[in-house]
């Protein structure tokens, strides 16, 4: 019997086959599309995903239910010890507080861990679990150290179109037709608790160099001396997201390893597709 299990949610970008090869358990994340339930890379993959939302359908998140959550839980610990559970983040989702309240019924053997991370940041706290746990490390130990580096990372988004932030209300639709008419390109920031604006930019050409220089000034003055990963991830372009990955290495030729990530579904609906995103998570 192994003792200690990683278990996370989808929007941490992890699809179920990768969670096999990993060792790692995926809840997946529920959406409603025109009132119709589905679950992400279950009965719902990207494409389809992104088909549904470019014929206007109507798309809204939701979470795990307690019963899947416990079910899962149930599950894992019949083979475990100990599970160190890490969802999207709780200025995201009401999901980790729901299951914060679940584990105080696990006498100790499930530890909730909100760091505030999702998408590629919340991937690399899976990661980084996973390489605790085989040093060793306990459920607790492992959760003691997510949360003291939970705001060591830093995510900026730039979306090519308004639409999906005027349908979620953080564009008003006089905003969104003067953006769409001056082509500005917003930068949004996740620093820990939720999704901000950062700065406009005139084109997605400023708005990368804005997110790269974003990153810099974070490297020299938030994460100064620490050893950070670069990430990269993008909403459905991939050929694009492939051009902005060439460009972020050559702005960054000595860090970690780029990883060419699709964000997760929860952003995308927010965001729409054609959305580049950078961040940087620190090394456990």
């Amino acid at each position: 019997m192994s003792n200690v299990a990683i278990v996370t949610d989808s929007n941490s970008g992890i699809t179920q086959n990768e969670a096999k090869g990993l060792g790692v358990y995926v809840l997946p994340m529920p959406f409603y599309i025109d009132e119709e339930l589905y679950l992400e890379d279950i009965t719902l993959t990207q494409e389809q995903f992104y088909e549904k939302l470019s014929q206007g359908a109507d798309v809204s998140t939701s979470q795990p239910s307690i019963g899947e959550v416990k079910e899962m839980w149930d599950k894992v610990l019949a083979d475990h010890d100990e599970i160190v559970h890490i969802p999207m983040s709780s200025g995201l989702s009401s999901s980790c507080q729901t299951a914060t309240m679940l584990a105080e019924d696990y006498d100790n053997k499930v530890y909730v861990v909100d760091n505030q991370r999702i998408s590629v940041t919340q991937k690399q706290s899976v990661l980084d679990a996973l390489k605790l746990a085989k040093e060793g490390k306990t459920a607790k130990e492992i959760k003691d150290i997510l949360i003291r580096d939970k705001f060591e990372s830093s995510i900026y988004i730039t979306v090519d179109t308004l639409t999906y932030l005027k349908k979620g209300g953080r564009v008003t639709a006089a905003g969104a037709a003067i953006g769409s008419v001056l082509n500005l390109k917003p930068v949004l920031t996740i620093q820990g608790e939720k999704l901000d604006a950062y700065s406009k930019a005139r084109g997605m050409k400023i708005a990368k160099k804005t997110m790269l220089d974003a990153i810099e000034k974070d490297l020299k003055e938030r994460f100064e001396g620490k050893n950070m990963h670069l990430e990269m991830a993008y909403s459905y372009d991939v050929e694009e997201a492939k051009i902005w990955a060439d460009e972020i290495m050559e702005r960054f030729p000595n860090m970690n390893k780029v990883e060419l990530q699709p964000l997760s579904l929860s952003i995308s609906c927010h965001i729409g597709p054609g959305a580049l995103a950078v961040a940087v998570s620190i090394v456990e």
